[in-house]
């Protein structure tokens, strides 16, 4: 795994830890561990080295999947039809992680996603995956398929004190997983709610798709990267960046701030499309663009 540079990358992490691990016979841990860890070893088979970090840890393994939200979804329903044979709490997540070489060498996974992970997996019931809203929702977008898999079972507090929803992880009409999707020269977009994330097998594909998304005012927070066999980058969500602009008004005029030319254009329009009037052009001041309107009744 020396080939894994450190870095801050979104990603999907699946924690996977055997349940009632403290209350065994020492002998019976060691094997259990063993065949959880032979288990994981068949589910990421087929996800190239550079695309996934696995961590052992005391009670059970961690995977972070760099690069396919889809794999971390495939691992899930394999380890779910383990069954009873390998009683396992499993939980997953989608977010930011630091990937880096320790002391060792090893390569290793922390961060946000990784402590989500954990408290998903805390709360599942053994044989019964679960998964953060976040990661449902990244992956519900890629395939309606994908997000029949999906239900609803419990209401919880992230640790923000947000309420978010807990989606158990279930196989519709069997026990198949769902296929491997066919590559393809373009590049895919995942919308991971404030970032979003470009994958595709030619550089060029990622760049033209980055250069798209850059156009309507994100910013880039992970430049483009090879991932395995796969060109990875991350940026701001556009929509997220709109949303830091400032209105101040002052008395009948209105100013607009933003980080981007393209997020003060659009609340620029907004603006006017209630009434009020742009003065001259937005203007570049430093790094921070700016627009003044005559606002007349506008807010």
């Amino acid at each position: 795994m020396a080939d894994i540079a450190s870095r801050t990358v979104a990603c999907s992490v699946l924690i996977a830890e055997l349940d009632g691990f403290a209350r065994l016979a020492t002998v019976d841990q060691v094997q259990r561990k063993r065949t959880l860890s032979a288990r994981i070893a068949q589910e990421v088979a087929q996800v190239p080295r550079a695309e996934r970090v696995v961590q052992e840890f005391e009670s059970g393994v961690l995977v972070a999947f760099l690069a396919d939200p889809e794999a971390a979804l495939v691992a899930a329903l394999g380890l779910r039809a383990a069954g009873a044979a390998l009683p396992l709490r499993v939980g997953l997540s989608f977010g930011t992680v630091h990937v880096a070489p320790d002391l060792q060498g090893r390569t290793t996974a922390v961060g946000d996603a990784v402590t989500d992970a954990q408290r998903v997996a805390a709360r599942a019931a053994p044989g019964r995956p679960l998964a953060a809203g976040a990661f449902r929702d990244v992956v519900a977008r890629l395939s309606a398929d994908h997000a029949s898999v999906f239900q609803v079972v419990e209401l919880r507090s992230d640790a923000r004190g947000r309420e978010e929803e807990l989606h158990e992880i279930r196989m519709p009409g069997g026990d198949a997983a769902p296929a491997a999707p066919a590559a393809s020269a373009e590049a895919s977009v995942f919308d991971a709610g404030t970032h979003m994330i470009v994958s595709g097998p030619e550089r060029a594909a990622v760049q033209k798709a980055l250069d798209e998304l850059t156009a309507k005012g994100a910013r880039i927070s992970s430049p483009i990267t090879r991932v395995g066999d796969k060109w990875m980058a991350s940026c701001d969500h556009p929509a997220v960046r709109a949303s830091e602009c400032k209105v101040e008004k002052f008395g009948l005029t209105s100013v607009v701030t933003g980080p981007t030319r393209e997020a003060v254009a659009a609340r620029v329009e907004d603006l006017v499309e209630r009434g009020a009037r742009l003065q001259g052009e937005i203007e570049q001041d430093g790094g921070t663009w700016t627009a003044v309107l005559d606002s007349g009744g506008a807010g």
